[in-house]
This record gives structure tokens, sequence and C-alpha cells, in this order.
């Protein structure tokens, strides 16, 4: 089963934007719940949004009203689009995609057996 690929990531200022892409392999309609997670060098990989085939999103409390996650099935994408970038939402984010679909979508690193290898978010002040 080959890898997500994710793209999009740099490096901007406080308060830019980006828009993470993760192009699928497999049919993303064949998931349940896809994610974003986000890891520092030495620290715990942690969920930073995720959603489900019924369109139901979930996001971890500092980003939410900056953050918003799309999926689009026809294209096999995820999308996370980050506004107001702020110093601490520097790591590195990886695609992620589950089989089950949780009616509330989980942020737990461990129920997701599909993931990319990364790309890197910079944001500096």
């Amino acid at each position: 089963q080959a890898r997500p690929v994710e793209s999009g990531g740099g490096s901007v200022q406080t308060g830019g934007s980006l828009r993470l892409n993760c192009l699928s392999s497999e049919h993303t309609a064949t998931f349940g719940t896809m994610a974003w997670f986000r890891q520092d060098p030495g620290k715990k990989r942690v969920g930073v949004a995720c959603i489900n085939q019924d369109g139901v999103a979930r996001y971890r409390d500092s980003v939410k009203g900056r953050f918003t996650i799309s999926l689009d099935n026809a294209k096999n994408m995820l999308y996370l689009q980050m506004d107001s970038l702020e110093p601490d939402d520097t790591a590195m984010y990886y695609c992620a995609a589950a089989s089950r679909k949780w009616i509330l979508p989980s942020l737990l690193s461990e129920e997701y057996t599909y993931w990319g290898q990364g790309t890197q978010v910079t944001a500096s002040s």
C-alpha cells in the first residue's frame, strides 16, 4: 500500500496562511475518517483536525477558528487550510487515514493506520 503524499508546507510569517494537501493513492472514499497530525522533534505526535465521510470535523482547541479541514473524494485529496499561523504551529504535519468512521472523529494517532511522510510548516515572528 503506497503512502499518501503531503505537500504545501513552507515558511511563513506570523499571521500568514498555508494550505496543506494530501494526495492518497487509495480512494479516499474507502476510508471512514481522515486526519492531520503534527509533531515537533522529541515530542509526541498530536491530532490537529479530522473529518469523517459524513463531513463531521473535529479540531484541536488551539487551532479552532484558524484551521479548516476538507475532503474531496473525487480527487482523492485531503486539505488543511491554515490561517493566522502562529509560531506554536511550527511542526512536521502528517496526513493519516483510518478505515473506521466514528460518529465523533478521533484525534488519537493510534486509531490511524495509513500515514504520509510529512511536510514541514514553519511560522516565525
